[in-house]
């Protein structure tokens, strides 16, 4: 982790509630599966064999795991998402498969920025309002559906950032969070403590439903 005061906040248990929540813990899961692509500041698109991101990729995407025969499985539309850490929900607005949705909590570094999770491609769980309060853990979206002649397959992206407690909550929005010069991007998988692999290669795009498994690995 850069920024020294991250060392002081303890690993967040999003892995234990993502499994409880979805049943998983129960299923055979070993671990999560990253491919080229899909971890902090890559360029590449890991979702088709062709193109680059128009910028460094700002977070991670959850979409693949191995389970204990060594299938390789993906999340669905049904997936519950937990929150990383306790906050309040301060923003709410669409991207292109979904919703993102921003939390503010309770960790200030030594610039006096303020730590944000952001969830993309989600689908707001029902009842959830701005200035919610969330605990660790809460259900605060499941993942949202994709066409089905879309490339992409369902999938959560989590940002974690600290963010200038200048910008107001209605102007959060990507480009504010890749601006230097308002937050500073996290490596969402040093707040998490969870076994996960990196592939080598790139993945491969097949048309799957969400939850087959994918070959062995």
């Amino acid at each position: 982790m850069n920024n020294p005061s991250v060392s002081v906040i303890e690993k967040s248990r999003f892995h234990h509630f993502f499994l409880h929540h979805n049943n998983m813990d129960h299923s055979g899961f070993n671990e999560w599966v990253f491919y080229q692509g899909m971890l902090l500041n890559d360029l590449q698109k890991w979702w088709t064999n062709e193109g680059v991101r128009p910028s460094p990729h700002e977070g991670i995407d959850f979409c693949f795991y191995r389970d204990a025969v060594g299938f390789i499985r993906t999340l669905n539309k049904k997936t519950k998402i937990p929150a990383l850490f306790s906050g309040k929900v301060v923003h709410i607005h669409n991207d292109f498969l979904g919703k993102s949705l921003y939390v503010q909590h309770n960790f200030h570094d030594e610039q006096g920025r303020t730590l944000f999770t952001i969830y993309g491609h989600v689908i707001p769980a029902a009842g959830l309002a701005l200035r919610d309060i969330l605990r660790e853990g809460d259900i605060l979206a499941t993942v949202a559906n994709v066409t089905e002649n879309s490339k992409m397959l369902p999938h959560l992206h989590i940002t974690v950032a600290w963010v200038s407690d200048s910008v107001p909550y209605e102007n959060l929005d990507w480009s504010i969070i890749n601006n230097p010069r308002m937050a500073t991007l996290c490596n969402p998988i040093d707040f998490i403590d969870c076994k996960f692999t990196v592939e080598k290669e790139k993945y491969k795009p097949k048309i799957s439903l969400s939850g087959e498994h994918h070959g062995y690995r």
